[in-house]
Order: C-alpha cells, then sequence, then structure tokens
C-alpha cells in the first residue's frame, strides 16, 4: 500500500511526535511548519502542498484560524488537535462547509479519553433524575498548558449536558509540573460518590489517535469529531435512562 503524505503543522511536543510515529501508521511526512516557518499560514499555499494528502496541526491556539481557513482553501483535509481556539468555531464550522475538506476537531485524540466523554455522557444521564447527586469536572495537566479548562473538560461538559443533567457541573484546573493529562468526571450524592478518571501516561496516545484519525478524514467532507473517527458516535446518544438494562 502506498504511504499517504501527511503534512505536521506545529513543532512542539506533540508535532514531534506525530512525526515521529508517522511512519507506524503507514504515513510519509511531506513536511513539518512551525510559527516560524508558517507565520499566519502563509505557507500552507497550493503549489507547495500538491502532493499532501492529509494534515495534523498541533500548533498555537492563535494560528489555528488561519491554518484552518487556508487548508479549506486547498481542499486538503485536517486533523486539529490544537485546544483553546474553540471560540472561533462557529465561523470555521461555515468555512468548512462551503470547502471540500474534511475536519476532525480533536481537542483530545486519546482513545480512553473519548470513550470517558461517552460513559460521562451515560452517567449524567442516569443521574440526571435524581436531584441528591452534584457533579464536577476536574482536569491537572503540566505548568506549560495555556488554556484552562482544558478543552477536554469542555468536552465532558458537553457530554454530560446533551446526556440532560441540567444542574450546575462545577470545573477545576490544575497546571503543576510535568503532568501529561488527568480527567475526572464526579458525582457526589448524599451517601456515595461515583468517579471517572483518565489519566495519560505517555503523550504519545494522543499522536497515535491523531494520525487514526488523519487516515479516517481522507476522502471524508464535513466536520467531524474523534468520536465519529471512533464509530462513538451512536454511543453518545444512548437510549433514555429505562430503555435499556446492564
Amino acid at each position: 500500500m502506498t504511504p499517504l503524505r501527511v503534512l505536521v503543522i506545529g513543532r512542539g511536543r506533540m508535532g514531534r511526535l506525530v512525526a515521529d510515529h508517522a511512519a507506524s501508521h503507514g504515513f510519509d511526512v511531506a513536511g513539518v511548519l512551525d510559527a516560524s516557518t508558517n507565520r499566519d499560514a502563509a505557507a500552507l499555499t497550493a503549489d507547495r502542498w500538491r502532493d499532501v494528502d492529509v494534515a495534523i496541526e498541533f500548533a498555537a491556539a492563535a494560528a489555528t484560524p488561519a491554518n484552518v481557513r487556508a487548508l479549506a482553501a486547498l481542499g486538503m483535509p485536517a486533523v486539529i488537535g490544537t485546544t483553546g481556539w474553540q471560540a472561533e468555531e462557529a465561523g470555521l464550522r461555515t468555512v468548512v462547509a462551503g470547502s471540500t475538506m474534511g475536519l476532525v476537531a480533536a481537542p483530545n485524540c486519546s482513545v480512553a479519553a473519548n470513550v470517558l466523554a461517552v460513559l460521562a455522557g451515560h452517567a449524567a444521564r442516569l443521574l440526571a433524575s435524581h436531584p441528591a447527586y452534584g457533579a464536577w469536572i476536574h482536569e491537572a495537566h503540566h505548568a506549560a498548558k495555556r488554556d484552562a479548562p482544558s478543552g477536554t473538560a469542555r468536552l465532558l461538559e458537553r457530554a454530560m449536558r446533551e446526556g440532560g443533567f441540567d444542574r450546575p457541573v462545577d470545573l477545576s484546573s490544575t497546571r503543576a509540573g510535568h503532568i501529561p493529562g488527568i480527567h475526572e468526571v464526579g458525582f457526589d450524592g448524599p451517601a456515595d460518590t461515583l468517579t471517572l478518571t483518565h489519566t495519560v501516561r505517555d503523550r504519545a496516545t494522543f499522536a497515535h489517535g491523531a494520525l487514526e484519525a488523519a487516515r479516517w478524514v481522507v476522502g471524508r467532507r464535513g466536520w467531524f469529531t474523534m468520536l465519529d473517527v471512533l464509530g462513538l458516535d451512536s454511543e453518545a446518544r444512548s437510549p433514555e435512562p429505562g430503555a435499556w438494562s446492564p
């Protein structure tokens, strides 16, 4: 099978990990761009990347909107692993919808983290009708991570809201040391507590997920998430409580 060619946008820890693991997922790395070589998405031109099949972006959040617009103009499918740009999401969805590209927006590319989102939605749905239970989300990352709460924490909260949990959900963050990533969803009642936790031991999990998503999105058109990539979207839309039994 001929390897797909991937353009890596961002030369930080995640960009380097994507490039390092690309070959094991059947990709050739066509190039790696950083802030100095791709200022204002100036390097994303058709003549330079005409033989590229897909892009993976782990760049600074401020650069993501321009990168997405440039990739849409090229019709190049992409995986966006960067977080912190979600205030621009509505406009970027419009840009993608008007193009021929497919885009996977992935605040967390880890398989297990996305399973956590589905489980959090299920738990929220099952406990929504029990008002004695309050809920929280806590996430912890390394000191250099800029956005707080994390994109994954917001994904988890959205899953809980879509599950019908309309009571307050306390979101808190820790930024310290070199923590790769911990997310905990909790529900606390008068006499017991339910917690769901995902702990990252190796950041390579994000690179493997991003490369899996990159292969999946080639040939597709539209806006997708990792739930689509992993076939978990239908799981996220689970039956109402009482419609199934464990």
